[in-house]
């Protein structure tokens, strides 16, 4: 297969970029994500190809997806997995052949053209290969495998497969664009082509999305080295090229050492991630591009028009109505009838401890007087796929469930995918963000919420810190001192949050429902101003690619 790209391309977006992505969120019926990775992996496709930008993502085709969500008899969480067969992907016929471990591996290519969804062309590499041993194809079976070398195989796969993938389609790009550093063994491939690290600096850009130094992966040499990692080259080789930390390679590290160009996701993130590799030689520059979404795909369109015309009347209907669609849902899933004129707090992403599910039911017996408040009652669902073997998050999201049993105003949703987020975006009223500061390098889900009139409530970190205005586009927590012990911030930041719930969003909703409509209709304004991914993919060209 010869590729040709099947649209012309917008003036300034010429030039050729292959996106490089573990995972892209697309569409509800394409399982290859997990979480804010692959949403904006897939608002970033969805918006390329709006604009019309000259890019192919390349990512992997997995057999079982992430995992499917699911309930044990008791209600907890339960994984399953499950075979996806997708009529939509066309196979291109296209066979490959990488080597893990000194074993050939083959490959086969799938195609998503635009014409599917509405983003630019995809390519999705498989090793679900009757060729293959079954060790082989279990490459691509799950998204982010435990197994370490498994997960190595899985770059390697990415990396070298998405190389000889441009090489066998003949379609040459300028730039590879790495979403996190999962397609490094991409640039070792374009250093045995080019044998000069300042011509592969010229041809590779870098996403960072870590704002934690534990958070960024670091593995023996001699271990990736087995298993081809480093596409053939030395030990010391790779030690001459990129350096190495107390012994071990730290892949963002290598990244950066390898790239023209980096950008962090956030204003914050950036200047969070200069100070962390700052003592660092030899590394890129880092700028700031910070996360969006994209709006066509996740906005309601009646909502929407209801905020431009500032008719109070439609917009509350219709956010009744998309309430209503959500509350169908959640009585199907729990047995729990919800009221749409009650005012609803989601907590929805992925369950992780710095995330904090629980912080909003720290104090039970003040969450109790919030939620059975007969005047100015509330609602409260929480959504979210916890890692699987993330025991620690699996048992917060399990103790939400048994928690919430009793209360008729509380409950937690399973299956958190596209579709899922989009109902909740558009059926809360307040969307609840309280992560650690300062450990979110940007977040993105607040951003589709108040696409459809829900307003954010957070703790002033990642994206919100250029958003967030207290009192007038949603709530904003207060910053707490990171120096106290994480016991002590929490209970703060707890404190801060029931305060705000019961002296200004509870009685601002209920008694000043005029000024909670403006509040909305000025979030859905400011959001539209700069966190929309058309302006994020029109950056990416004007200030990464376009050196």
């Amino acid at each position: 297969m010869k590729f040709k790209h099947p649209y012309k391309f917008g003036k300034g977006y010429e030039k050729p970029v292959a996106y490089f992505s573990m995972e892209f969120a697309i569409d509800q019926p394409l399982k290859i994500y997990s979480g804010g990775l692959g949403f904006l992996a897939g608002s970033h496709m969805r918006s390329a190809y709006d604009l019309k930008q000259n890019m192919v993502g390349i990512g992997i085709l997995w057999k079982y997806g992430y995992y499917d969500q699911v309930r044990k008899h008791n209600n907890e969480l339960d994984v399953l997995w499950q075979e996806r067969h997708y009529n939509f992907l066309e196979d291109t016929q296209i066979e490959l052949e990488i080597s893990v471990d000194n074993h050939p591996v083959k490959v086969k290519v799938f195609y998503l053209p635009p014409d599917v969804f509405g983003n630019a062309p995809l390519f999705l590499l498989s090793t679900d290969h009757p060729e293959n041993d079954h060790l082989a194809q279990t490459i691509t079976h799950k998204l982010y495998d435990n197994n370490i070398s498994t997960r190595i195989a899985q770059y390697i796969l990415l990396g070298v497969g998405g190389a000889k993938l441009l090489d066998a389609i003949g379609h040459k790009v300028d730039l590879y664009h790495f979403n996190e550093a999962h397609a490094l063994p991409a640039a070792f491939k374009l250093y045995e082509k080019l044998g000069d690290l300042n011509k592969v600096r010229e041809k590779v850009v870098f996403t960072t999305h870590t704002p934690v130094k534990a958070g960024n992966e670091v593995n023996d040499p001699h271990f990736l080295h087995k298993l081809g990692f480093f596409n053939g080259f030395s030990i010391k080789e790779v030690e001459e090229l990129v350096g190495f930390e107390n012994g071990m390679f730290n892949h963002t590290l290598a990244a950066l050492r390898m790239s023209k160009k980096s950008n962090a996701v956030s204003k914050k993130h950036q200047e969070v991630s200069a100070q962390m590799w700052g003592e660092f030689d030899d590394i890129c520059e880092i700028i700031p591009i910070t996360n969006a979404q994209n709006k066509a795909y996740w906005t309601d369109k009646e909502i929407l028009k209801a905020s431009e015309k500032k008719d109070a009347k439609k917009f509350d209907k219709r956010k009744k109505e998309l309430k209503q669609e959500l509350f169908d849902l959640v009585a199907d899933q729990t047995g729990k009838i919800f009221d749409p004129n009650v005012l609803t707090v989601v907590w929805a992403r992925r369950f992780a401890g710095y995330k904090r599910a629980d912080l909003i039911a720290r104090d039970v017996e003040r969450f109790e007087r919030l939620l059975n408040n007969k005047d100015y009652p509330v609602q409260i669902i929480w959504a979210g796929k916890p890692y699987p073997l993330d025991h620690s998050a699996v048992s917060t999201f399990n103790w939400l469930v048994h928690f919430t049993r009793k209360y008729h105003n509380a409950t937690v949703l399973t299956g958190y995918e596209l579709g899922l987020s989009a109902l909740m975006k558009k059926g809360s009223d307040v969307w609840l963000n309280n992560p650690r500061i300062p450990l979110e390098a940007s977040g993105t889900s607040g951003m589709t919420a108040a696409m459809n009139g829900s307003l954010n409530f957070s703790t002033n970190d990642g994206w919100i810190l250029e958003f967030g205005e207290h009192g007038v586009n949603g709530f904003v927590i207060p910053e707490v001192d990171t120096s106290l012990p994480e016991g002590e911030q929490d209970q703060q930041d707890a404190d801060h949050m029931m305060r705000i719930m019961e002296e200004e969003m509870v009685p601002t909703y209920y008694q000043n429902h005029e000024k909670w409509v403006e509040m909305n209709w000025q979030s859905m304004a400011d959001v539209d101003k700069y966190f929309k991914a058309s302006r994020m993919a029109d950056e990416y060209y004007k200030k990464l690619y376009n050196f």
